[in-house]
């Protein structure tokens, strides 16, 4: 059976161009045979041939390199994310990104748009749940600050670590416990991209909730857009501190609510 004209051209991915799409970087999504993970940030990669498309056959150096040109990571920055990511999967040769989501390595439950990993699977579903990304983004615009969204004349709504904490502990209270070390790593993941895309509406500073919606729930860049700044380790650390303590002081005042008498303390 034929396919009608309106169908995306099947094709096969090998290395970093695509035989379709024939621009450097253009967004292809990935076709049958292709290797994905449960890691946005990895596979919007792939969809833009920061690293091989077919998420195949990868190196450090690879990740390193790609890291640096798609999302404007520093050297070091670039460095730590990719060489200790080796060492946790204990890996030394090259990668299949499939291999990145194995559960409990540097994967983890209490995705903010994954499904926590089935009992008994090795490695973690790569299916996104658009409900959750759809929640995602209600967290965001439940938050919104005065000076966003179309009332105050300006179409985007950011994205602040206040809402990534928000979301953080919606989905920590759905799904299964995460240790210390993968609440770490979850805070981090959203701290490089609240750094990454850093927008200023008025007097607020965020990201385009639209720009997150299109990363984490399409794998894809927004269209035109290029590093112009350089994201670096320490700034990492900075948001992600603010992401946790956002996400403590809602705690607190949660149980507060609720009566606890010692969370006053």
């Amino acid at each position: 059976m034929s396919l009608p004209q309106s169908h995306p051209a099947v094709h096969q991915h090998k290395g970093l161009s695509c035989p379709v799409s024939g621009k450097l970087h253009e967004y292809c999504p990935p076709q049958a045979g292709d290797s994905r993970s449960a890691c946005p940030a990895l596979n919007t990669m792939a969809n833009h041939g920061y690293i091989a498309r077919d998420g195949k056959n990868i190196s450090a150096f690879d990740l390193i390199r790609g890291l640096k040109a798609c999302y404007g990571l520093s050297t070091p920055l670039a460095v730590f994310l990719s060489v200790v990511g080796f060492i946790i999967l204990k890996k030394v040769r090259n990668i299949s990104l499939f291999e990145i989501g194995k559960h409990n390595a540097i994967e983890h439950d209490a995705s903010l748009v994954h499904h926590d990993t089935p009992q008994g699977q090795e490695y973690a579903p790569i299916d996104i749940d658009q409900t959750l990304v759809g929640r995602l983004i209600a967290d965001a615009k439940t938050g919104r600050e005065q000076g966003e969204g179309p009332e105050a004349g300006d179409t985007r709504i950011l994205m602040d670590a206040t809402d990534v904490a928000r979301a953080r502990v919606r989905r920590e209270k759905e799904c299964r416990p995460i240790d210390s070390v993968h609440a770490e790593i979850a805070r981090g993941e959203m701290g490089i991209i609240l750094g990454v895309w850093e927008t200023k509406t008025h007097d607020n500073v965020g990201i385009p909730v639209e720009w997150m919606r299109r990363w984490i729930g399409s794998e894809r860049l927004p269209d035109g857009w290029k590093p112009d700044h350089v994201q670096g380790l320490l700034d990492v650390v900075k948001r992600s501190k603010a992401i946790r303590t956002a996400m403590d002081e809602m705690k607190k005042n949660e149980a507060i609510a609720n009566g606890d008498e010692k969370a006053k303390l």
